[in-house]
């Protein structure tokens, strides 16, 4: 190994020669350099280099070439400054990139199924112009013939930037038979034949032989419709009369146009049979395409529109993503511009409405009643408006409501519907029906839902507290009942932000406190404490702490941790509480830790965190004889103990 590295060293010498003898280094920097290039070559000749270490050479060397190039830049100027001739090219001069070549390649040989090294040995070629691009492509294509991303970055080499259009196309199709189902290779070589189209058309309007474009006018035919009838606004203060001549010129320009665009229609329909065949079951491939036509100009554009809208609507009518899509494309609210007036927006939301109204009819399910209320919500309170606004909002607040209620009639109402309903009428703030909403949802088929119930709590909590500043015991002892109703049900891990509202509402209420608490005696006996995140034990613990002391707490802890399976929460949680208590001088905090790290430990023995926590609390609050004694205790139970022994905060 050292005999290829030091003979490689050696070919070097002519180069870095050449480099101090222009001035472009000292001799100081490249006894750096040699150094550099000596570790990494180690590194490479090594059994198994890493790839890391093939970045990391490049990466060195592509730095050094930069600068050895912009040294260069400085010397040339001196030069210029004091009248001799220019620099010539030399060795240095081509040795940094044919080394860097030479990594790559050495790299490639190792990880050839590696696309992104790939990738990245393409990207430096086609910045650096070094003629290897074609050899390059050809390699990766005959690793990597299913790599669709390959063919396209072939076919856009060639077609970019070696204008080479045959080829391009060339390696799209062959792309295209080896890959039959990749999307984005139909995509991309239908963009590529409408593009190239479209540029000769460019070229014939820039030598006056044709006018127009491909490219489609991005307004709406409402709006043209508006231009037309009012073009007189628009006239050109320099208009002429049209001579029959000019006549003549325009038909003929106007024919030569349309032979453009029927051409670009039989490519696209060409390439859209074949995706069709290929992909049949896509419904994203059909948007990528319906949108492409959507940005062109094409012959019989209306017929082909209606064509791919009934293939679609005959493929994917059981889909509520494809009526949820056909609706958007009739009135996109979330991209429309803000300032557009109610007389052009309503109608096109008429038109949606009708789509979900047929969508209903094919898919009467829950998602596309989903779908349709978050519509009808994008006009009801636009995103970014905590408010109604008016106008339209008015107008569709009603069919919206009609909306839930028939997913509701309907069997189809969800967690999400229900949810979105009842606050609905707390936006509308009509708290009453939301109220008597939320109960009724909350009775039926989801009275298991968590989402629903915290609406209807806060509901309850709102209500109460809106009629008097002190609850009544008749309002503590019905609200509590909807409490233990749901939360006897649920797990405590989905029902954390109900407990949470349970304990703040009811901390000064101390009967009603001591019921929450019972409960969670009774549901963590059940399910279990929880190994991480939210701990419902650990929560009530805090709440006892704050409101009653660290006597207290201890207590209820103490009954938490004797159930059958406390949770390493909790433990985790009543550690750092007595550490905490410990380093403020309470005897009783160091000795309550240990017990409470023993008894977590009889359970996690093969918790690496939790030992090394114990060894660092015995090192800073305890005695070297405990702290020893965790230390091999650890090392003896852990059957992997690396990770305790290497662990840096370990002395």
């Amino acid at each position: 190994m050292a005999d290829v590295v030091q003979y490689r060293m050696e070919s070097m010498l002519d180069e870095l020669d050449d480099l101090e003898q222009r001035g472009l280094f000292s001799r100081l920097e490249i006894a750096e350099i040699v150094k550099q290039r000596r570790k990494f070559e180690y590194r490479l000749k090594r059994p198994c280099p890493l790839k890391q270490d093939f970045l990391a050479y490049v990466d060195y060397e592509t730095q050094l070439d930069a600068l050895r190039g912009l040294r260069k830049k400085s010397v040339a100027r001196e030069l210029k400054k004091q009248g001799n001739k220019k620099l010539k090219k030399s060795k240095s001069d081509a040795a940094g990139m044919r080394r860097i070549v030479e990594i790559y390649e050495l790299a490639l040989k190792r990880y050839k199924g590696d696309i992104d090294l790939w990738f990245r040995y393409l990207e430096f070629c086609r910045q650096r112009k070094n003629g290897r691009m074609k050899k390059a492509l050809a390699k990766v294509i005959r690793f990597h013939p299913k790599v669709p991303g390959v063919w396209i970055y072939a076919a856009a080499w060639e077609f970019d930037n070696n204008l080479n259009v045959a080829a391009a196309r060339a390696l799209m199709q062959e792309g295209l038979r080896v890959c039959p189902t990749s999307e984005d290779l139909w995509v991309e070589y239908l963009r590529m034949e409408l593009v190239y189209l479209n540029k000769l058309k460019a070229r014939k309007v820039a030598l006056g032989e044709d006018e127009g474009t491909l490219t489609r006018d991005p307004r709406t035919a409402d709006e043209k419709q508006w231009r037309d009838e009012n073009k007189e606004l628009f006239m050109t203060l320099d208009e002429k009369d049209n001579s029959d001549e000019q006549n003549v010129e325009g038909g003929e320009l106007r024919q030569k146009q349309e032979l453009f665009e029927e051409h670009g229609m039989n490519i696209y329909r060409t390439v859209y049979e074949g995706a069709l065949e290929a992909v049949p079951s896509s419904l994203s491939l059909r948007k990528r395409f319906f949108e492409i036509l959507e940005g062109t100009n094409l012959a019989h554009y209306e017929d082909l529109r209606k064509d791919i809208l009934h293939d679609m609507k005959r493929d994917f009518s059981t889909k509520p993503e494809f009526w949820n899509w056909l609706a958007r494309q009739e009135c996109d609210i979330e991209n429309m511009l803000v300032d557009i007036s109610e007389e052009v927006l309503d109608p096109r939301v008429q038109k949606a409405v009708q789509v979900y109204e047929e969508a209903l009819k094919s898919v009467p399910s829950g998602v596309m009643f989903s779908m349709y209320a978050e519509f009808l919500m994008g006009i009801v309170a636009p995103k970014g408006e905590n408010r109604l606004s008016s106008g339209l909002s008015v107008k569709y607040t009603s069919h919206l409501l009609e909306v839930y209620e028939r997913a509701e009639s309907m069997e189809c109402i969800t967690e999400y519907l229900a949810c979105k309903h009842v606050s609905l009428y707390l936006q509308l703030r009509q708290l009453d029906k939301a109220r008597k909403l939320a109960r009724k949802l909350s009775s039926g088929k989801l009275a298991e839902s968590v989402q629903l119930w915290e609406l209807r709590i806060t509901i309850e909590i709102r209500c109460i507290t809106m009629n008097s500043t002190l609850p009544s015991d008749a309002d503590l002892q019905s609200l509590f009942e909807l409490f233990r109703q749901i939360l006897t049900k649920v797990s405590a891990s989905k029902s954390e932000n109900l407990w949470v509202q349970g304990l703040k509402f009811y901390a000064n209420q101390r009967e009603y406190f001591d019921k929450l608490v019972e409960i969670s005696v009774v549901i963590l006996t059940r399910d279990g404490g929880s190994e991480n995140g939210f701990s419902l034990s650990a929560a009530i613990v805090n709440f006892i702490l704050q409101k009653d002391g660290i006597q207290q707490a201890r207590h209820i802890y103490k009954r938490y941790v004797a159930l059958p399976r406390p949770g390493l929460a909790l433990y985790k949680s009543c550690i750092d509480l007595e550490a905490n208590y410990a380093s403020l001088g309470d005897k009783d905090g160091l000795v309550n830790a240990r017990k409470l790290y023993e008894s977590a430990l009889a359970t996690y023995d093969q918790n690496v965190s939790l030992w090394q926590n114990y060894y660092r609390m015995e090192t800073k609050m305890g005695t070297s004889e405990k702290a020893t004694a965790i230390y091999w205790r650890a090392r003896k139970i852990l059957k992997d103990a690396g990770e305790f022994i290497a662990s840096t905060d370990l002395s």
